[in-house]
């Protein structure tokens, strides 16, 4: 397994305790020593990212790649990546929030299903980091299954199918206008965060809209939004935000799914592959093809 930092700059402390997880789970996980140099808040330099990048997807040793972090600085690669160096050879790519950036590009680009899930320094660095069971259906090549803890409930009743496709909400509007522009037409939309006051939230759902993003969505199903508020006394809450916004769609929409900026227990979600959501008493998302081949 191949480490990365595409984004912002790691600690070797991290690095360390996540690798040592990684073994304890049978993985040989591998890294170049330049991943720990650093550039203002970067994981070093644009051509160092990218070199270090393109290298674990043409090593023969390596099957997956898995990011050491998010932060800022993915959005530099895009134009600067060789297609054909990814595309001749295709791997599970895991990470979240600013590593959405080229998860959502790969995706769309290239095309190659990638994976909204646990980091090296953020997650498996740390005791129940990892949902395991959706981390060995997502890459472990399980043909159809849904997730059993995820702690989702439902806003919008509904059921849909599509594929499933998203990301931190940041970086999804961010990439409106850009060469890596999201395509969310016929999918179940997932859309997390984290320290993101409501009406920002409210802001971004809306240039989502205006931009012409939600037209054609199935669904959406939102994070946990972890301390998305704007004071501990607030008379409304997040959910009642996006309601404003999404409710009018008359699609399914659930909330609180356990991917991305959590606590613990970090659910692997696949992006590109198709999906169900059902929304009743109950939320029931359901992957219905493999997401990897043996």
């Amino acid at each position: 397994m191949g480490i990365v930092a595409p984004a912002s700059n790691i600690k070797r402390e991290l690095l360390d305790a996540g690798c040592a997880c990684l073994r304890q789970k049978g993985y040989n996980p591998v890294y170049l020593d330049s991943i720990l140099e650093q550039d203002l808040y970067f994981a070093g330099s644009v051509e160092r990212r990218r070199g270090e990048l393109e290298h674990m997807f043409e090593r023969e040793d390596v099957r997956a790649i898995l990011c050491a972090r998010g932060g800022y600085g993915s959005n530099y690669l895009p134009p600067v990546l060789s297609p054909s160096k990814i595309l001749a050879h295709p791997k599970i790519f895991v990470g979240y929030s600013d590593i959405g950036t080229l998860g959502t590009c790969f995706c769309d680009n290239l095309p190659m299903v990638t994976f909204h899930g646990p980091m090296v320094t953020k997650d498996f660095a740390v005791t129940d980091g990892v949902d395991w069971p959706s981390w060995d259906a997502a890459v472990g090549g399980a043909s159809e299954w849904e997730l059993a803890d995820h702690d989702a409930r439902p806003l919008v009743e509904g059921e849909a199918e599509g594929i499933f496709y998203g990301g931190c909400l940041s970086l999804l509007v961010a990439s409106i206008g850009t060469l890596h522009d999201i395509r969310t037409e016929g999918t179940i939309l997932f859309l997390e965060d984290v320290g993101t006051k409501p009406y920002q939230i409210d802001r971004m759902l809306m240039h989502l809209k205006l931009a012409g993003r939600l037209d054609g969505v199935r669904a959406i199903i939102f994070g946990a939004m972890a301390d998305c508020r704007q004071s501990a006394e607030q008379s409304y809450t997040l959910e009642e935000v996006v309601l404003r916004i999404v409710e009018p769609l008359r699609i399914p929409v659930a909330f609180g799914l356990r991917s991305g900026h959590v606590e613990n227990r970090n659910i692997t979600l696949p992006i590109g592959i198709r999906a169900s959501l059902q929304v009743k008493d109950q939320v029931r998302l359901r992957f219905l093809e493999a997401a990897t081949q043996a």
